[in-house]
């Protein structure tokens, strides 16, 4: 009989109104100690004290899923059905917050869609702050605005599925509901200058001058930027005339040592910079700590055979390539070779030819 809604009580959406509270949250609040200690027989005008002594929001918490006292209280209100005067004075209470956020989640399950808008917007307004329990059982703050804009926007809230409610433009569109006038457009219309006052804080554009060119700096310019050409022209003819490629001249082959002992210079560079570099890291190591790791060591000898051994694999490739310079070197002498023994064979042959018909 104590969890009976009251006789007199109309439909909510078509439905008792406790079935608005699934069943099994239902079934839950109905075991709980608050609600058989603190909400029998509680009547509209009892329930305002209890709502006064509400100190946080939330839906139900822990592993056996207990209801937090505000879902409680909303249950109760949900049997007895409160007059809307009561509930409207629930959300104009601006001395209880808690009161305020209990009539607001009451109106949301119960009210129509113009309801809602009409007395939950003004609340944007309230700034105050809530505690909220979450399912783990911890508290979270939050403000009054925000609980507002979660029952007008959220699907559920407080592990409760909300009643469905008309969007707002369509409201609008039927002219039932005026548009909404957001209480910071005052604020932004104070702090926007107008078009004329903002004109008049523009600095006026700066024309940059035309430069003249200097005559006599161009021609100074002229004259050091041929002399450089020459002479960055210079040793690339040279470079060029001193000899002819494969091997018919010296300056190629200077050119290739030369090239070599460069590269064999840089090889022994960088092998000394990593050495010393090694040293150093060592001594630094030895110096914060004598027992250092050994797998750092290891992992140091490691890097350096595999240092060595791409040095070694360059090295040998260098070599094959020098090998096929050297025999495309011979190969081109001795087909130089064939050639001039072929053309002076044909000479002799050609003056013995010569010699035997002058003879006839």
């Amino acid at each position: 009989m104590a969890n009976r809604t009251v006789k007199d009580a109309k439909n909510v959406h078509g439905t008792n109104p406790q079935y608005l509270i699934e069943k099994i949250i239902r079934s839950r609040i109905y075991d709980s100690k608050y609600w058989k200690e603190q909400c029998f027989a509680l009547t509209a005008e009892l329930l305002v004290d209890k709502a006064m002594e509400l100190r946080f929001v939330g839906g139900v918490f822990g592993g056996n899923i207990k209801p937090t006292p505000f879902l409680c209280l909303t249950l109760k209100m949900l049997q007895i059905q409160p007059e809307k005067d009561i509930v409207v004075e629930f959300i104009k209470n601006e001395e209880f917050k808690y009161v305020r956020a209990l009539g607001a989640f009451y109106l949301r399950l119960t009210g129509s869609s113009l309801d809602c808008y009409k007395y939950l917007e003004p609340l944007y307004n309230d700034n105050r702050k809530l505690r909220k329990q979450n399912r783990m059982g911890a508290y979270e703050l939050i403000h009054v605005d925000e609980f507002i804009d979660e029952l007008l926007r959220e699907e559920r809230v407080c592990d409760i599925i909300l009643p469905r409610i008309q969007k707002r433009h369509v409201l609008e569109e039927n002219n039932e509901l005026e548009p909404k006038v957001s209480a910071l457009e005052d604020d932004l219309d104070e702090e926007m200058p107008s078009e004329d006052e903002a004109a008049e804080e523009l600095p006026s554009p700066v024309v940059p001058k035309e430069r003249k060119p200097e005559v006599n700096k161009l021609k100074s310019g002229k004259g050091r930027g041929e002399r450089s050409v020459s002479r960055e022209r210079a040793p690339i003819e040279r470079h060029r005339n001193h000899g002819d490629y494969g091997g018919l001249g010296g300056g190629y082959r200077d050119r290739e040592k030369e090239r070599d002992r460069d590269r064999d210079r840089d090889r022994d560079r960088d092998r000394m910079r990593d050495r010393d570099r090694y040293r150093e890291a060592d001594r630094g190591r030895d110096r914060r700590d004598p027992y250092a790791d050994r797998s750092s060591f290891k992992e140091r000898d490691i890097r350096e055979r595999e240092r060595e051994r791409h040095r070694r694999h360059e090295r040998q490739e260098e070599r094959e390539r020098e090998r096929e310079r050297r025999r495309d070197r011979g190969g081109r002498d001795r087909d130089r070779e064939e050639f001039d023994d072929r053309s002076r064979g044909y000479d002799r042959d050609h003056r013995e030819s010569d010699r035997d018909r002058r003879r006839r």
